[in-house]
């Protein structure tokens, strides 16, 4: 595979076959976001230790993603640049699924008593596994874009249907990953997943872990054995490094470079993510529950019906993800006829922006209307307002729509403005990501104490993020630089390899 500037674009099926592994990764994270925190409880993890397991995810994409992108950009390694980084990010994944599927049973073999309801080993094992799976998922990801950039070959339309494709099979690994973890009795697949110390839930989550490894591992061994790549060598790293003017030193002091030497539309593309993504941490952390509490009324702990009715709310947001992750899918193979018609990329991520806004602006309406319906007298008794579920769940089907492109459309301009100033794919990346993970730690620290200040509930996060959606939709439209005017390619070239 050829990644000058000379070189044509890889034909899609090798960008496809790449972009399946986000299948592979996205089905894990379904996986935890799903089934993971009822197992945690089963181990008897108390609530504070809960919510430092969770910092993982924007800690390890702090760190890990801009290093592994730097050094994939850096790798000479026989088998290429990306592969190596894939290969390890996989298999690390599959250990971390190990680890935490059978937590329970090698913390009984190592002395967890099945009588007392914390089980200090496991919970060891589990803390263990779920910050390697985090790592690993972070390691994948990045190379794997970073991949798809190299294939693509500086074409910005060949890019943008790369991201596309990634967004679309992030999609269609939520759609499996939540599908595999809304059945009960997955289990009898795999009967041995019972044990001693594994009951029913513990064996139907080691069942889908156990899926998660086969999927994405056949994913990834099909992806690194049919698209090859040509590895660098040592004096081609130092050409590169010269023609960027920058000295070989340590990622850190690369880093700082990157910062000091990034050209404005790459750091007004930071801030539009940033702010975007300040929009979606609260619905995304808070949607079931926004569910449960404010549209069917109930509570996490009340009484009987209350927290029944919490159930029910918790279990049509997981309906609620999954409509979301199938309009995701389908909104991702549409962006380019999209953008197309509405004028540009940044018309494109602003109008979606504006929808978010709009949404997220909605679940006010439709917590009043479901208050408004149970204060009348005789309603309180029913299960939940009647109409006010099915507007609840097209807000979270119309939602994939700006998600398809959040997935998408930043990555595909980082690799643009990346290959017009001449710098690493994998670096600028990582230092996208951290307009990612950032914010998501702001979130997670204000969101809390937000809430409680207006009275407890979601909405004024929900607030927020409608109106930093807005204000990321204004800048987007008018202070984000149109990416370069590109010529097009010999369509015989682009079908060749």
């Amino acid at each position: 595979m050829e990644t000058g500037d000379n070189a044509a674009p890889s034909p899609l099926w090798k960008i496809i076959v790449v972009s399946a592994i986000a299948a592979g990764v996205q089905f894990g994270w379904a996986l935890q976001l799903s089934l993971l925190t009822p197992y945690v409880q089963t181990l008897g993890v108390p609530h504070a230790w809960a919510a430092f397991i969770w910092l993982c995810g924007p800690i390890s994409g702090l760190l890990v993603q801009p290093l592994v992108g730097y050094s994939s950009d850096h790798c000479t390694s026989r088998f290429g640049r990306r592969r190596p980084f894939i290969v390890a990010g996989a298999s690390f994944v599959a250990m971390a699924v190990f680890l935490i599927g059978f937590a329970k049973d090698i913390g009984h073999r190592a002395g967890d008593s099945l009588e007392k309801s914390t089980k200090p080993r496991a919970v060891a094992i589990f803390v263990t596994g779920f910050w390697i799976l985090d790592v690993a998922n972070n390691m994948l990801q990045g190379p794997c874009r970073a991949f798809l950039a190299d294939l693509s070959a500086n074409d910005h339309k060949r890019m943008r249907l790369a991201n596309g494709w990634f967004s679309f099979f992030m999609a269609v690994g939520n759609v499996l990953g939540y599908a595999a973890g809304s059945i009960s009795h997955v289990h009898k697949m795999l009967p041995f997943t019972i044990t001693t110390a594994c009951d029913v839930y513990c064996a139907n989550l080691k069942t889908c872990f156990i899926i998660d490894i086969i999927f994405l591992m056949s994913v990834t061994i099909t992806a690194i054995t049919t698209v090859k790549e040509t590895p660098l060598t040592g004096k081609e790293a130092l050409e590169e490094e010269e023609e960027e003017g920058k000295p070989s030193g340590p990622f850190f002091g690369e880093l700082v470079t990157a910062f000091k030497t990034l050209k404005k539309p790459m750091w007004v593309l930071l801030l539009v993510t940033s702010l975007n993504w300040i929009a979606w941490f609260p619905f995304l952390l808070y949607d079931t529950d926004w569910m449960g509490r404010e549209v069917f009324g109930g509570k996490v702990k009340g009484n009987a019906d209350e927290e029944k009715l919490y159930d029910d709310g918790v279990r049509a947001g997981a309906l609620g993800l999954m409509i979301n992750s199938i309009v995701l899918g389908g909104a991702s193979l549409g962006l380019e006829p999209a953008r197309r018609l509405i004028g540009g990329v940044k018309n494109l991520w602003g109008a979606v922006n504006f929808i978010l806004a709009a949404c997220l602006a909605g679940t006010v309406w439709i917590t009043k209307v479901a208050e408004a319906w149970r204060a009348k007298p005789g309603h309180q008794i029913l299960a939940h307002p009647p109409n006010i579920e099915r507007f609840a769940l097209a807000l979270f089907g119309l939602l994939g729509i700006p998600l398809a492109v959040t997935y998408s459309i930043p990555f595909a301009l980082a690799s643009i403005y990346c290959s017009t100033t001449g710098g690493g794919q994998g670096l600028s990346l990582g230092v996208l990501n951290l307009s990612i993970v950032i914010p998501q730690m702001f979130i997670s620290v204000v969101s809390g104490p937000l809430d409680a200040a207006f009275g407890g509930g979601n909405l004024p996060a929900f607030v927020l993020g409608s109106i930093v959606a807005a204000i990321s939709a204004l800048l987007a439209i008018f202070a984000l630089p149109n990416p370069p005017k590109q010529a097009s390619l010999n369509p015989a070239m682009a079908g060749g390899h």
